[in-house]
Order: structure tokens, then sequence, then C-alpha cells
């Protein structure tokens, strides 16, 4: 019973009332043109006119679902008052003519049936309601109502148990046409592989752009932080003997948290408006104009950094590809935050632009627009090495599997290179190489 009268089956009853309600204007059009070609007569006074009028209607309205916006409307109604799981159904418009024809195919069953139960629902009731009440009205059994067993001359209380089945037919329609539509709908308006395509390719640019922003988010918080505790470690250390590194590694403090508060605005900025060209964000850190104040701020901190750069024949660290600049630029931080949370004694960085190996995907790039221009292919490399702590040192181990150096290898891959992390000898070394390919300057 509550399959029938329940409240799923009684919204899907309603799903199929506003279909027949769609379908009247068509209905209608096609009355007037029945009716003028029949030879200028009322199509509504004759029951075979007005089979043939919803008859023809039906084509016209399959043609009309071809164009709009039918399949997100069927849709949300679907979802809303059908009972069918939201991910068996199509987001967004049909795009291809396959998944508009299959839409246009469900329009015309929706529309189709729900004419039909909408006007079994408007005479049904009323006639059942008659039937159910002649026994019990005299003036109703003088009504002829025609149609043989109809008539005044049936028994008068067979008339109930009529009326009776005609409310129960009228039930089991409309249930059954709300079940077939609510099974046939996945079918026409599931998403079809281009949707599928679509949407898979939608949740790996999302997945790209969140994970890029964690990384952007571990970079430069977790550095900050790193740098932060060591500079403050250092100061309270030196308070008493050395008032003016004191003031250094307050005043790198305050930069680093200043530096990096911005930094942190600037990607919450991104996570909140989802807007990559926001006027009020910080530019990116690039070698060009943030690796002095990056080794500054770690040499406030008291860990000594020795670093060598040799930009080549780009003349300066202005003249690499920005891409490359920003995410060599993270590369290093991340090489320095490692060094200094799991590491001990000085810091050897080494920064150069080289002759490239003209290998891999991005090396053959940048082999063919170095060609082009006569010149040989170049890489960044970057080289950072420093002595593990001691055993008996607080700092936590280091592995070649931290999220950072994760995020570091992320960032080379992107461009194309790689990065290699782990002991040498006595020492640790992070080691990164960056194809220079041109890219965005």
């Amino acid at each position: 019973m509550n399959r029938l009268l329940g409240a799923r089956a009684r919204w899907r009853w309603v799903h199929q009332i506003l279909g027949g309600a769609l379908l009247m204007p068509y209905f209608l059009l096609m009355q007037v043109v029945v009716g003028v070609v029949a030879g200028g007569v009322n199509a509504l006074d004759s029951a075979p006119l007005s089979l043939l009028a919803y008859a023809f209607c039906l084509p016209l309205v399959a043609a009309t679902a071809l164009f709009g916006p039918v399949r997100p409307m069927s849709v949300a109604a679907v979802r809303a008052m059908c009972g069918v799981p939201g991910e068996a159904l199509a987001d967004g418009p049909a795009t291809s003519w396959a998944a508009r024809g299959r839409a246009s195919a469900w329009w015309t069953l929706h529309l189709g049936t729900g004419a039909l139960i909408s006007g079994m629902t408007l005479a049904v009731p009323p006639m059942a309601v008659a039937l159910i009440a002649v026994p019990f009205v005299g003036r109703l059994r003088d009504v002829r109502l025609g149609y043989g067993w109809f008539s005044t001359d049936a028994t008068p209380y067979a008339a109930p148990l009529v009326g009776i089945g005609l409310l129960a037919g009228l039930v089991l329609c409309a249930a059954g046409a709300g079940w077939l539509l609510a099974r046939t709908a996945p079918v026409l308006l599931g998403p079809t592989p281009a949707d599928r395509l679509a949407a898979a390719e939608e949740r790996a640019s999302d997945l790209a752009v969140r994970n890029r922003l964690a990384r952007e988010l571990h970079d430069a918080v977790g550095h900050a932080l790193s740098a932060v505790t060591l500079q403050a470690a250092a100061a309270r250390r030196m308070l008493e003997r050395d008032p003016e590194f004191v003031r250094e590694a307050l005043a790198a403090i305050e930069d680093t948290t200043r530096r990096t508060v911005g930094e942190l605005d600037a990607v919450l900025g991104l996570l909140r408006d989802g807007d990559p060209a926001r006027p009020d964000a910080a530019p990116a850190p690039t070698l060009a104009t943030d690796l002095d104040g990056l080794l500054a701020r770690t040499r406030a901190g008291g860990t000594t950094v020795t670093a060598h750069q040799d930009p080549g024949p780009v003349g300066d660290w202005a003249g690499l590809p920005a891409i490359a600049s920003r995410e060599a630029y993270r590369i290093v931080q991340e090489g320095l935050s490692n060094a200094l949370r799991h590491g001990a004694g000085p810091v050897d960085l080494r920064i150069r632009v080289r002759a490239g190996s003209g290998t891999g995907t991005a090396a053959a790039t940048a082999t063919a627009t170095a060609t082009a221009h006569d010149t040989a292919p170049r890489e960044l490399e970057i080289t950072m090495t420093n002595p593990p702590a001691a055993p008996d040192d607080d700092r936590e181990p280091r592995s070649g599997g931290g999220r950072g150096l994760r995020g570091a290898a992320e960032r080379a891959a992107l461009l194309g290179g790689s990065v290699e992390a782990g002991p040498r000898g006595d020492r640790w070394r992070l080691r990164a190489v960056l194809p220079l390919a041109g890219g965005d300057r």
C-alpha cells in the first residue's frame, strides 16, 4: 500500500501531472491544426480527433526537446520528486546529439504519460464518486449515463463497485507510470561517457588546485615556523651575551612573519574566491627578488649558509622564466626548512645554470627551443648539503619521504625536472634539476 499511496508515489504522481501540464500547449496547438485539416471542426468535441491531436503532438514535443535546457530541468524534477539517486543522473545541459536525443526521448515519455495520467486524474474521481453515490442519491438513478451497463437500466448497487474499481485503476496506473519513469530516468538522463570524462577531468583539476595550494601553505608556513622557532631559540640563548644578535634575530622574526602573513593571505584568497588573479594578492616569491632575503632570515637563526650562485648564460636570476624562478625558490625554501628542522651544522647551497642533458620530455622541448635559437639546452641545478643531526639531538630524524620533499618533487615534475634527497657520505644532500624551456615570464 505504501508503494501505491506513500509519499514517494504521491510525489511521482505530481511529477506526472506537471508533465501533463507541460504538454498542454503542444496539445492545444495540434487540436487547432487537426480541426482545420478535418474541415474546420472543433477537435475537442471529437474523441478520435483529440486522440489524433495527442498522437501528432508527441513528435513536436520530441523535436523541441532537442534544444534548450531540457535535461537540467528534467534532472532537477526527477531528483526532487521521483526518488532517483542523484549520482545516477547527469549534471548540466546535454552537449552531444546523442545526449540530446536521450533527453528528448525522456521528455516525450514524461509529457506523454503525464498527459494520460493527468486526464485520468481529472476525469476518473468525479465519475467514481458519482457511481459510488448512485444507490444513495435517487436523482442519480434518473440520470442516463449511457455506454450500456453504466445506464440507469443497470443494477444500481453494482455502480459503487465500478466506482471503486475506477479509483483503484487510477492509483495503479499512476503508480505504474511513476515506477516506469523512475526506472527510465537513469537510462535516458544518466551521464554519457563524455559527461563522465568531463566530470573526471573537473575532479582532477580541482585536486590539482588543492594539491598546489597545500604545497604553497606547507612551504610558506612550514618554513616560517621552522625559521622563527630557531631564531627565537638563538635569541634566547644570546640574550645576555650578544644583544646585537638578539636584535637581528627579532628583526628577522618580524620580517619572516610579515612575509608569511602576506603569502598566507594570498593562498587563503585563492581558497575563498577561487581567483588566482586577485589584485590584492601578494606576488609569488622568486629567486630574483626573494632569495637574498630568504638566506638572510635563515642566517639570522644562527645557521651558517654558504651560497654559491652562478646564473651562467642567463646573466642573473631575473633572466629565468618566471615559473622556473618561482618553483626554484620554493624548492630552496623547502630544502632550508628541512635542514633547519632535521639537520645540524652549516648548509652549503649551490645554484647554477648549466648545459642540459637533453633527456626527458621537458628537456627535449628545451633542446628543440634552444636549437631554434642556436643555443644549447639549459637546466637550473640546485644542490644543498649539510650534516645530519647528532644522535643525541632532539630534532626529528630526517628521511627522504617527508611531505615537504614530496611537494618539492611535485614542483620539479611540473617542469619536467626531478628532485633527489637522501644521505650522501656523511652529509645529507638535496639536488633538484629544472629544465629551462622558456615559459611564462
